[in-house]
Parts: C-alpha cells; structure tokens; sequence
C-alpha cells in the first residue's frame, strides 16, 4: 500500500511539472508571436521608407497633393495629408505617430480568430518615427541622408514591450 501511495506522488509530481513547463512553454510562444509581428510592423515601415518617391529634400520645386488634386505641397518628401491627425506616413524631419488604416493610432501586433468559438484576440500597440537630417555634407538645403528610427509599443499580459529600427535614406537624385 505505501509503495502505491509512493508511485501516485510520483506520478504527481511528474504530471504536475510537466504541466508546468507546457504552461512557461506556451507563454513564450505567445510572447515570440507577438515580438514577431511587432518586428513585421516596424519592416513594413522601412520598407515604406526606403521605397516611398519622390524624396528629394533639397527641391524647392512644388509636388501635387495627392489628398486634394490640382493643389500642391511646398516639397519633395512624403507625408500623408488625407487622414489628418492620423498619418499612414510621414517622412518629414520631427517625432510621428503613425497609423496602419487612417483612423486611430491602434497598430495590431498579433491577432488570432479562436476556429472553435470565433473570439478575435488583437494585441493592439502604437508606431511612432522619429526622423532626422543628418545632413553629412552641411549642405544648404539639406540633401540628407536622413535616418528614420521606428518604435513599435505594445502591452501583453500587463508587461510592456517595445522594439525598435532603424533605415537611412538619401535623397532620389
């Protein structure tokens, strides 16, 4: 009888060990879906970045307003002028809090559609930029280069989480 009640606590502590280390297991996984979507956020950015055109800092020369046809703007790099305090981009120099649809400054880290019960989990953070001339020629205008830091912040669990990078542009001529 001792020797069953000896195997059982065994078998206990093993059962609940295990149980433990698949709990830990589990909670990294959702930690590193999260940091990887955060990082996917942040590569979209410099894509953007590094692929919008025209960019060309050191033109006077005027562009059409892609909000309001037939206006102009005063320069040659980018911003978004059609969703008003909620910018999808802006590569002018200063600190900007972007969005991904124009509305709010909610960027979905992770998402995930529950297939049994259909509950939609979002981890919701915000994008800011931060843009500077380096202006490495000390021309006057600046032809740059110019580096753009993105940060992505999200809070998961109560903790909170920020992931950062970099991309440096020169100017498209």
């Amino acid at each position: 009888m001792i020797e069953t009640v000896v195997a059982i606590a065994v078998l206990g502590v093993g059962v609940a060990t295990t149980i433990g280390a698949l709990t830990r297991m589990n909670s990294l996984a959702a930690a590193a879906r999260n940091a990887t979507g955060a990082y996917q956020v942040l590569q979209n950015q410099v894509d953007l970045f590094q692929s919008m055109s025209p960019f060309n800092p050191q033109k006077t020369n005027v562009n059409q307003d892609p909000c309001n046809p037939g206006a102009t703007g005063p320069n040659q790099i980018p911003k978004d002028l059609c969703h008003g305090s909620f910018p999808t981009y802006d590569m002018t120099v200063g600190t900007h809090n972007l969005s991904v649809d124009g509305t709010t400054f909610n960027v979905p880290v992770y998402q995930y559609t529950d297939p049994v019960t259909g509950i939609v989990v979002v981890v919701q953070g915000t994008v800011q930029e931060q843009v500077t001339d380096l202006n490495l020629a000390g021309a006057t205008p600046s032809n740059g280069p110019f580096q753009a830091l993105f940060t992505v912040t999200y809070t998961f669990r109560g903790k909170q989480y920020s992931f950062t990078m970099s991309a440096v542009r020169s100017s498209d001529i």
